[in-house]
Parts: C-alpha cells; structure tokens; sequence
C-alpha cells in the first residue's frame, strides 16, 4: 500500500480552511483601490514632521546615543537614516535605533481611545522600508495612515484587560501594526501581508515594568524601537517568502486570545472600517510627560499666570484624575527621568514653579531638586467620578490650587489641549518641531525638512527627505 493510501487526493472532497477572520479582512482593506481621504494625507504629513523632531531630540539623549551605538558597533551598514547622525543602517535595524529615539522623552503622539503611542512605531518601520525601496512620498504617507489604523483597531480589539495586567499596549500590537505599514510600503501582496502580520504576532511583548516604582530605566524607550524593528523584519521576511499563520491575530491561540483572552473584542478590528479613522482622534503631547498628566499641566500652568509661582507659597494643590492615574502615577520621589515624566506631584511642581514644555526639567540634576520633592508632600492625588467615567475615550482631570494667601482656584479639563477635541494647529506642530530641532544641538535645517514633508504626497522619492535628515 502506498504511503498515501486512505488520503483523497480530490481537492472537492478535502477539508476546507476555516473562513478568514476579521484580521485579514482588515490586512485585505489596504491593498483595495478606496482613496485614502485628504485630510488624512494632511494629518499623516505632520504626524510625520512630530515624529521626526521627538527622534531628533530623542537621538540625543543618553538611550537614543546607546542604541545607535549599539548597532553600530555591529559593523552593518544599509540603505537607511539613523537620524541625528550621519551613519546609515539595514531597514530594522534603523527602525530600532529611530523607533528608540521617538519615543525618547514621552513627546510623541498618542490616540487616547486605544492608548497607545503610534508614531514612535510606524513612523521609523514605514521611514525604513521606503527607503529601503526607494518608495514615493505619497507611498509612504499611505503606509503611515495604513499603520496607525491598525495600530488602533488592534489595541481596541486587546481591549483594557492587557493594561490593567502590566503590558504595555504600545509594544504589544506595534510589531504587527508596523508589519502591515511596511508592507504596504514594500507593496507586498495579500498573502505576503498577512503572514508579515502572522510573524510579528510572535515578536509581541512589553512589560510595564517602568512604572513599578523602583526605578524607570530606559527599557520603555526601546520598546517601541523594537516594536518597529520587529514590523519591518517580518515584512521583509513574508517578502522573501517565510510563512506565519493566517489566524495568528485573531484565531486559536492568536495575538487577542493569548493577551486579552475572553476580554477581547475582534469585531473591533473592522467595525466602521473606511468610515471612522483613528487619525480623527490623535493627540500631538505639548508637554514630555505622560498622557494621564497633561490636563493635570495645563490647568496650573494657566491658574498660575505667565510667571512661576514660589512653591512655598502654595499651601496644597488636590488633582483629581482616573483611578488608574492614582494608582500608577502618583509617586512622589521620582528618582530618575522616567520616573518624573510619570509622577504627578512632580509634573504639578514643574508646572508651578517650571516650565512643563522644556524637556530639561524632567532631566538630571534638576529631578532631585529638594524643593520640588519636599512639595510632592503637600499634593493629593484623588479619583475624579467625571474623569473616570470618560476614561480612556478621554484623559479628564480637575485641579484645585489652594495658595497660603487663602485664595483657591479650580479648573477641570476632559480635553487636554492638543487631543482631538481642542488640537494643535499647524503653526503649533511645526513650532515644536522646530524647538525640539534647536534642542537636539543639531546642524540640521528645520525649515529645509518643514518643506519636504509638505510636498511629501507629490514627491516621487523620499530621497531628499532623507537627505537632509543626515547630519
């Protein structure tokens, strides 16, 4: 008997595959011929211009300058910019060292609904792979779109569960989200996108270890340069041929069931997809804090006036937030710079007697200023019923400012400024790309790079874009 003896070899009688799930359909929707909308090829440009000057700033910093000096202790060199440097490397590997920069100081953008961080992934994963393939500017832009959505719709589909255990959201569906933008970079087919996707499922992870109180460290930063490192390295693996599984987000023991288990929310993945965007709901930071904080900033910064106020002369400030903010960030004795761009007493002592927009206060020596720690005493950090009933949709805080004077002032915000709901305007994102550029103490022509990327949709290479982001 042969050895396929009792094995029909009639493909009308052999088992079927299951049905393709929504994840496909999602991968599916950007290889379709459905124009992108034009306000979201606007939108992409300066998502593009706030990453670019979080990575200039971020190159700078002691774990942007270990990193890229890391790989390039690897001897590797390739097609792509290491920004703030002249030195170029493979695509993933560039992805790593830029993804690492982005997020190098809590600067970079946010959508509040799916909290996570999508510019410091998909931006350096969609950078690498056109230039690796010399891809036009609007490719680009497309692809910059294409991951920010799906970074969104696989969050929602997580749903809160993965946060509340410890894992960071961002570092968990980024290497997926940045499979699939680099891919459609890379004009990868159907079939090459979804086992990109199937890969990268694989390279999920990001612990939330930073925010345990004993010492942030620098591991944060870089899981978001990994998160892209992993998007662009499945990509270019499906590309040459290396197989995932179809179902590895969405099915049997896929990226939702492992991490979000009953919790998880597949239909989220394609709910309302090609008519509500994520892009509609991003926030560009105004302050290098964390999400949770920046309502918390802006309501003193405004109750104390243009001039900072003398600590001792304020007799306590109460923030009300969510009770996930009073359980995570309410340290009052920061000891590095994690820690302070985390904590909200110390983020209310800058705001009151700093300047919360200028990164250098939440750096060394100024975060073991004695003043300021000694103030975190006299802040309470309380749950506010309207921000937690908002929350994550929306990042509410009220503030109450009780000065030795006897006056008190009040003020609560839903919308922090620079969300969806009261956003930056262009003037402001390309005035903090051009403040961030000027602190990164680079020779590199903000108004030069402000330029490119506004005729990015019509360029038909990213080369001089590249160009000036070599220093």
């Amino acid at each position: 008997m042969s050895a396929t003896a009792g094995l029909s070899t009639n493909p009308t009688v052999q088992h079927s595959l299951p049905a393709d799930g929504a994840a496909v359909r999602l991968i599916d929707f950007w290889l379709s011929s459905q124009p992108i909308p034009p306000r979201l090829i606007a939108r992409a440009k300066y998502c593009l211009l706030d990453a670019l000057g979080c990575a200039l700033f971020g190159a700078g910093q002691p774990w942007g300058r270990i990193m890229a000096d890391e790989v390039r202790a690897d001897g590797c060199e390739g097609p792509c910019t290491v920004l703030g440097s002249t030195h170029t490397a493979p695509a993933a590997l560039a992805a790593l060292c830029n993804g690492t920069a982005i997020h190098g100081f809590e600067l970079d953008d946010l959508l509040p609904a799916s909290i996570v961080h999508p510019g410091t992934v998909i931006i350096p994963a969609v950078l690498a792979a056109a230039e690796a393939s010399n891809a036009s500017g609007m490719t680009l832009l497309r692809g910059v779109v294409a991951g920010y959505e799906c970074m969104s719709r696989l969050s929602l589909a997580l749903g809160l569960e993965p946060s509340h255990r410890g894992f960071h959201k961002t570092s968990v569906v980024g290497p997926v989200a940045a499979a699939i933008a680099s891919g459609v970079v890379l004009g990868l087919s159907s079939d090459e996108l979804v086992c990109a996707a199937g890969l990268a499922c694989s390279t999920a992870s990001g612990i939330k270890s930073f925010a345990g109180g004993s010492g942030g460290g620098m591991v944060k930063r870089m899981h978001a340069g990994r998160a892209a490192e992993a998007g662009v390295r499945m990509s270019s693996l499906a590309q040459r041929g290396f197989t995932g599984p179809r179902a590895a987000v969405d099915g049997r023991y896929g990226l939702l069931e492992v991490f979000a288990g009953e919790s998880a929310e597949p239909n989220r993945l394609t709910e309302g997809l090609g008519e509500t965007w994520a892009m509609d709901g991003l926030w560009v930071k105004v302050y290098p804090i964390c999400g949770w904080i920046q309502g918390v900033v802006q309501l003193l910064s405004a109750m104390r006036g243009p001039a900072p106020l003398a600590l001792a002369d304020v007799e306590k400030v109460v923030v009300g937030t969510t009770a996930f903010a009073v359980k995570n960030n309410a340290n009052p004795a920061p000891s590095d710079t994690m820690e302070a761009q985390y904590s909200i007493p110390y983020c209310c002592a800058v705001a009151l007697a700093g300047d919360a927009t200028n990164p250098n206060e939440f750096c060394e020596p100024t975060i073991q200023d004695p003043v300021r720690h000694s103030f975190a005493g006299r802040v309470e950090v309380c749950v506010d019923p309207e921000s937690e009933a908002v929350y994550p949709a929306r990042f509410g805080s009220r503030v109450q400012l009780c000065l030795r004077s006897g006056e008190v002032k009040e003020a609560a915000t839903l919308d922090p400024h620079g969300t969806a709901a009261d956003p930056c305007n262009e003037e402001e994102v390309t005035a903090k790309f051009t403040r961030l550029v000027a602190l990164s103490n680079s020779r590199i022509d903000a108004r030069a790079i402000v330029d490119a990327v506004s005729r990015l949709d019509t360029s038909s290479s990213i080369h001089e874009l590249q160009q000036l982001l070599r220093q």
